[in-house]
């Protein structure tokens, strides 16, 4: 990884420091890996010594394929301002027993009554790829809207994240149509992470 670094024992969400870069076992891949924090200074150097050293360059598409394959929300896509993490199934990541901070009220009152629609992953069964902001049908009514979408090189088929309303009754396993610029793309409603995580 960096010239004279042995991380292999480095555990999860863990950082150590290695010659001026900090390497932390963190990431959004879902795979074994690292995030290097550099000074802006020196990212020339250390990137020209990681590729000197075999490491293979890949840029954001592959990382947001990646997370789309784990789950993983992207702000701005699939929690938002717009997109509480109730919504986005990211309740465990708000600090409940916290007296208070901006917005308390509003996401206790939402999770005692229950998010008015929710992150799900869709699965194509049938040939196309989703992508963000397309409609998800059922019987040809609009039940939500696709977040993140690519096609999986993993599973070799379209996945997608989509907000789903709750009163549609649209549950796991159900088949529900993403309207790919106008054509039907049959997918089953399904719990994300799409493939096992590696991470461990």
């Amino acid at each position: 990884m960096l010239p004279g670094a042995d991380l292999a024992d480095l555990e999860y969400m863990a950082f150590t420091d290695v010659g001026g870069v900090r390497v932390c076992r963190t990431g959004y891949t879902g795979e074994r890996g690292y995030e290097l924090l550099v000074p802006a200074t020196d990212a020339g150097g250390v990137w020209d010594a990681l590729v000197a050293g075999g490491a293979e360059p890949a840029g954001l598409a592959a990382r947001d394929t990646l997370r789309t394959e784990m789950g993983y929300p992207l702000h701005g896509q699939d929690l938002s301002e717009d997109i509480t993490p109730m919504q986005a199934g990211s309740g465990w990541a708000v600090g409940w027993s916290k007296p208070e901070f901006w917005g308390r009220a509003a996401l206790v009152a939402e999770k005692e009554a229950g998010p008015a629609r929710r992150l799900r992953g869709l699965l194509a069964t049938g040939r196309g790829v989703p992508r963000p902001g397309m409609d998800v049908l059922v019987d040809g009514v609009r039940v939500g809207v696709t977040t993140s979408g690519t096609f999986s090189p993993t599973l070799r088929t379209g996945i997608a994240l989509a907000l789903v309303d709750s009163a549609s009754g649209v549950g796991l396993d159900d088949r529900v149509t993403v309207d790919v610029r106008g054509r039907a793309l049959e997918c089953t409603v399904v719990r994300p992470p799409f493939v096992e995580p590696h991470v461990r």
